[in-house]
């Protein structure tokens, strides 16, 4: 396995702190998202941020990485250091372990410990999950495969409207890649998990493979702000409109909608557009937040002499006052 240099990768330095590591991958997602670049190597850029991403945004990979370096995915799923296997614990479920367990000549050097997993594993050890489910192969009978864990980047259009998405995964260990079609749920919110049944690590022996779980990140969009479920925008208009009422535009991140805009409508006033938002957390299927979009009042930079004119005259007939 070739080793990959993250923080060259993402281009921050190695004690840069979470949110520097963070910033330059949302930086880097925008530039080379395959949606906005139409570069043919935006692609593979994109996926390799991603990777990078994935391993030095979770400190407790960060650190296996840090220590292990092209090792670190295995201390990652064993939870101890490769070389050498030291102190070798499984927990089966029952609190058994292999501690002070007589492995007949095969214990102690690296060796040893190869030759005593590749019987029973054929390679490698299973992750936990492998060990729940009965078995590790072998002289044990079939067992299942792991979990695996990866990320996928989606635009807040993509999260809102749900659809497809073709994937394209590459096996580091083998350098193998395969394509995958993604179902995304309407309204699917930042942090949330899109399950793959049984394309995680395959089983042992024939048993069943993992699954494979995608963990949604929405990127960033300078026009709109996700909280919870709800998703913030803003909508200009005129002074004559905010004191009036008319119709204005909203931007939403499926299209441009018109909205009504009150009469007497200050600064931050919010109009409301429901079901426009994301999925609610704990909420019934189909449920989502709001689209929340407030109103901001805008002047013009610079006058014609009959704007001026107007507005002059509108303050000197009006009664009303902004402050006390």
């Amino acid at each position: 396995m070739d080793y990959k240099d993250y923080y060259a990768t993402l281009g921050v330095k190695k004690d840069a702190s979470q949110e520097e590591i963070q910033k330059a991958y949302r930086k880097l997602a925008r530039k080379l998202h395959p949606d906005v670049n139409k570069d043919p190597q935006s692609e593979v850029k994109f996926k390799e941020i991603g990777e990078a991403y994935e391993v030095l945004k979770d400190p407790d990979k960060r650190k296996k990485y840090d220590q292990f370096g092209v090792d670190w995915k295995r201390a990652q799923q064993t939870g101890a250091p490769p070389p050498g296997w030291e102190g070798v614990h499984f927990d089966f479920g029952g609190g058994q372990g292999f501690e002070g367990f007589d492995f007949g000549g095969m214990g102690g050097g690296e060796g040893g410990f190869s030759s005593f997993f590749e019987m029973l594993f054929g390679g490698g050890a299973p992750g936990r999950r492998g060990a729940r489910r009965g078995g590790f192969g072998g002289a044990f009978g079939a067992g299942a495969g792991a979990d695996a864990e990866a990320q996928i980047s989606l635009t807040l259009e993509e999260a809102v409207r749900g659809g497809t998405r073709e994937i394209t995964l590459a096996d580091p260990s083998t350098g193998q890649r395969r394509t995958l079609s993604v179902r995304i749920p309407e309204g699917i919110r930042p942090g949330q998990k899109i399950r793959l049944a049984g394309q995680g690590q395959p089983g042992i022996d024939g048993g069943q493979a993992g699954d494979l779980l995608l963990k949604v990140e929405i990127l960033p969009d300078s026009r709109f702000r996700i909280e919870g479920s709800d998703i913030h925008t803003t909508v200009p208009v005129t002074p004559w409109e905010a004191a009036l009422g008319g119709e204005a535009e909203v931007e939403t991140p499926t299209g441009r909608l018109r909205v009504k805009i009150p009469p007497g409508s200050s600064s931050g006033r919010k109009i409301r557009l429901r079901g426009k938002g994301l999925a609610k957390a704990g909420g019934a299927k189909g449920e989502r937040g709001d689209l929340l979009a407030e109103i901001r009042v805008v002047v013009p930079e610079t006058l014609t002499e009959r704007e001026r004119e107007l507005f002059e005259e509108l303050a000197e007939a009006s009664s009303f006052r902004a402050r006390m």
